[in-house]
């Protein structure tokens, strides 16, 4: 069976372009794969310093994958940190990568370039990264385009590494990037990011949803003025969650010197609303029972790192560290 794998830091609240980008595909490849569903809490020591906050926001992933639809009972939901076996991989995939290479890696540059306090654990990110992704023999891993090079430089490692230690020994996994949701727009234009402070929360009350959807930028055309969906923001939002039925009835109705901008938020925000609200419900529910999110974890735990050790065991071999 193909081994899907998925991860996100628990960094903030969830948004639609995480949803739309990552998850909901992630999520609608349970049949007939075995799927690994993650959150990289230790990722998210590179930047966030606050436990407490990292601590709920892990819980807030939980409640959100279970939210969202994933079964438990037939796939494995798990925090990274459960798994120590990561680190240790890490450790031994960084023997065999150039400091080159990572280098290029996107994160690193990016950081460097806007002149942020960089740590040893951002420069060793990838490598990181690629041990979540070799150490339960992944054959898959859906991921939006900003996050391609990550597995790209995964496999690149894996090469490298086998070609030191013996052919076959880490299995090289493939990119996935759903193409029609490649690059979901924040408010304003750019890509959703909760670093540009542009995002559309997932769980958020339908009263402030609502706030949300009618801030999305347009231009300051005047209500008696026809206005076009065509090459607007708010087309992109239209294209991602009206049907086109939908689509055309805002069109027309735009034609129109009574309907404008302000309307098609409203019923944008309509159609959003209602698309989320079993999800909220069921979230906050979950956000309730704190105790049922631990035990979940606890369970993905157990049964993540029983798969990781038989890769860390036959990496062990090969490496001559097997002393048991």
């Amino acid at each position: 069976m193909t081994t899907v794998l998925t991860g996100i830091r628990p960094s903030g609240q969830v948004h639609l372009g995480n949803y739309l980008g990552m998850l909901k595909p992630a999520i609608a490849r349970q049949e007939g794969n075995q799927c690994l569903f993650f959150i990289a809490d230790l990722h998210a020591f590179t930047t966030m310093k606050d436990c407490e906050k990292r601590y709920q926001y892990t819980l807030e992933l939980v409640a959100t994958w279970l939210s969202l639809g994933v079964d438990v009972s037939q796939h494995i939901l798990f925090a990274q940190s459960q798994v120590p076996d990561v680190c240790e991989l890490t450790w031994h995939l960084g023997t065999a990568t150039n400091y080159g290479l990572l280098e290029k890696a996107h994160a690193f540059k990016d950081s460097r370039q806007n002149h942020v306090d960089i740590n040893g654990a951002t420069f060793f990110y990838p490598v990181l990264m690629a041990a979540d992704i070799l150490l339960y023999d992944t054959d898959i891993v859906p991921v939006g385009k900003d996050q391609k090079q990550h597995v790209e430089i995964a496999r690149d490692i894996a090469i490298a590494f086998n070609a030191l230690y013996g052919e076959g020994l880490l299995k090289l996994p493939e990119v996935s990037i759903e193409e029609a949701v490649m690059t979901v727009p924040g408010l304003d234009g750019r890509k959703m990011s909760k670093s540009y402070n542009n995002t559309i929360p997932l769980f958020v009350e339908d009263k402030e949803l609502k706030k949300i959807v009618l801030s999305i930028k347009t231009d300051s055309a005047p209500l008696e003025e026809a206005a076009t969906l065509d090459g607007s923001l708010l087309n992109d939002y239209i294209n991602l969650f009206c049907s086109s039925a939908q689509r055309q009835e805002i069109s027309d109705l735009l034609k129109t010197p009574t309907y404008g901008w302000g309307h098609s938020k409203l019923a944008l925000f309509e159609v959003i609303n209602e698309y989320l609200r079993p999800y909220r419900e069921k979230y906050n529910d979950l956000m309730n029972n704190q105790d049922f999110l631990l035990d979940t974890l606890a369970d993905g735990g157990r049964r993540a790192q029983e798969r990781a050790s038989v890769v860390l065991s036959r990496i062990r071999k090969a490496l001559k560290t097997d002393w048991q």
